[in-house]
């Protein structure tokens, strides 16, 4: 294939992988969720005062919620912000461009490893329009950020095998991933740690560049050594590690005593160690079931259009193809992608909720495009002679599966998605803070119910709140529990769990006399024949907010 053509055919797909990533991305997905605005609201913060929400100057961690986000996705949504302002577009322009350039990334290491520009130009376009990749770069997901950088430093590292300054160079992106999300501080010194083992035969050979290398990357982590160290390193791991399930142990306990085995099997059989080993392998092989990657797709709604895999079905044959392939024509790479695949779910596997995990695995969707390029390439030349009806037919059958595939996936994402599930994306917040700065000076106290969850971050950032002013509040009241962290109160807002077995509307009311008090929660937060000042549905038409007022 000629230059221009190979050029002009990557100018179309990255037009379309912008396309797809951009179109209706202020409406869809159709909120902004609480990391997305934490994320925002604390480059927002850096943007204006050099300090984070919690008046650190430039952090390397951001405590946020309690959760110690990583600060690659923040420092990075900066730009967003400071061009297009703290609003949507604001924040998910920058997962659009750097997910579309991951898209271009792919197509030079799709070159590099099977050394053919069709196998780059075809692994990019199936990333371009992969569900898996569009669904987790239209919102701010420090776990797209991530993939990039990992598709850059193993595109740097393959290529480092002829010229050997790019095994130097290669760290810097791989570096970067570590200072960007949770898994890859796991994947990425392991899959580094792999590639010295399988080709140290072909390293040695480069010993001083490699030893330069490690040493870089050792430098670059430098600045993570006193959150490493510290107890904050594992704050995020806590709240989802299979380790800490506190159904952990009383199962155990309970398989024991229903034992009908001599001692000491019981103990020998059910103990943490082989609970642990056999949670750990369930959900490993869970994230390679064709129900996952073909059929169901992941069951957190905000990682995953339900009831759709990860790669369509049109891709099954390039897939099967693709690692038949790796095999047959012994490709020096087959190891390196081996690695890849098998240790981007580790990190995934050690912990307990919404397993499978679409967005923890993203690191490994570059993987299976990669494979199924290889697997179109590879059929393609068996197909070469075959009579001119075969290939027609065969062509004509994957072109029509795949644009039903594809069609189908843009339908439900852009028509049916936003609709069925704006509750999993925290919707609502928006309209009711849109209520509260229009209408708070008519008030002396704002209470806002955190029954879905962080009111205080959407108050923060729809209302563009004054980071220095948020910094430095005297009526600011947070409390950490179960190692998250509540705001309690700050100005005049007040942020209780309305309802249920929370604060009781009664109480906040006898509580602040001769007050006049505007209230948002749900509707069964407040008296049946108190008159509603608004209601705000999700798209579904179910009720999402009430906001009544107490003179």
């Amino acid at each position: 294939m000629k230059n221009k053509i190979i050029v002009l055919l990557l100018g179309l797909i990255l037009l379309l992988s912008f396309t797809v990533r951009f179109y209706k991305v202020t409406e869809d997905p159709p909120a902004l969720n609480w990391d997305e605005t934490s994320i925002a609201y604390n480059a927002y913060s850096i943007l204006k005062t050099g300090k984070d929400e919690w008046n650190q100057p430039f952090p390397i961690h951001f405590k946020s919620y309690g959760e110690y986000k990583l600060p690659a996705q923040v420092y990075l949504s900066i730009p967003g912000i400071y061009f297009f302002g703290l609003n949507e577009l604001g924040v998910r322009i920058t997962p659009v461009i750097y997910g579309t350039l991951t898209v271009l990334f792919i197509f030079f290491l799709g070159k590099a490893l099977f050394n053919s520009r069709l196998a780059g130009l075809i692994s990019a376009l199936l990333l371009g329009v992969s569900p898996w990749h569009i669904q987790l770069t239209r919102a701010s997901f420090e776990s797209s950020l991530a993939t990039m950088w990992i598709v850059l430093g193993i595109w740097f590292l393959v290529k480092g095998f002829k010229a050997e300054k790019w095994f130097i160079i290669s760290m810097i992106p791989f570096a970067l991933s570590v200072f960007t999300y949770n898994s890859t501080r796991i994947f990425t010194p392991l899959f580094l740690f792999s590639v010295l083992i399988i080709y140290r035969k072909r390293l040695i050979e480069s010993k001083k560049i490699v030893l330069a290398s490690l040493i870089l990357f050792t430098i670059l982590l430098i600045p993570l050594a006193p959150y490493i160290l510290s107890g904050e390193r594992s704050a995020r791991y806590k709240l989802v590690s299979i380790t800490d399930d506190p159904g952990l142990i009383p199962r155990i306990n309970e398989n024991r005593g229903n034992s009908h085995l001599p001692t000491p099997l019981p103990k020998i059989i059910h103990n943490k160690i082989t609970y642990v080993a056999f949670y750990f392998v369930r959900n490993y092989l869970e994230h390679f079931s064709p129900q996952y990657l073909f059929i169901s797709g992941a069951p957190h709604k905000q990682h995953h259009v339900q009831n759709m895999g990860g790669l369509y079905y049109f891709q099954i044959p390039l897939l099967l193809a693709g690692l038949f392939a790796l095999f047959y024509l012994k490709n020096k790479f087959k190891g390196l992608l081996f690695a890849w695949i098998l240790l981007a779910i580790v990190p995934v596997a050690v912990t307990d909720d919404s397993i499978p995990h679409a967005l923890r695995t993203l690191i490994a969707a570059p993987f299976y495009q990669l494979i199924c390029a290889l697997g179109f390439v590879f059929l393609l030349k068996w197909f070469k002679n075959k009579s001119v009806a075969t290939k027609g037919l065969a062509l004509i059958i994957f072109l029509v599966v795949g644009v039903i595939n594809i069609s189908f996936y843009l339908y439900q994402y852009y028509e049916v998605y936003p609709i069925n599930y704006s509750r999993d994306w925290q919707y609502g917040y928006k309209q009711v803070v849109d209520y509260i700065g229009k209408h708070q000076d008519q008030y002396d106290e704002v209470v806002f119910s955190r029954h879905y969850g962080e009111p205080h971050m959407f108050t923060l950032f729809y209302l563009n709140y004054d980071p220095a002013k948020y910094q430095n509040n005297p009526n600011l009241v947070r409390y950490e529990t179960n190692d998250w962290v509540w705001v309690l109160r700050f100005d005049k807002y007040y942020f209780p769990d309305l309802g249920d077995s929370g604060t009781q509307f009664a109480d906040v009311v006898k509580a602040n006399p001769n007050k006049k008090l505007l209230f948002i929660g749900r509707k069964g937060d407040f008296p049946a024949d108190l008159q509603r000042l608004l209601s705000i549905n999700f798209l579904n038409g179910e009720n999402a907010f009430d906001i009544v007022e107490v003179k």
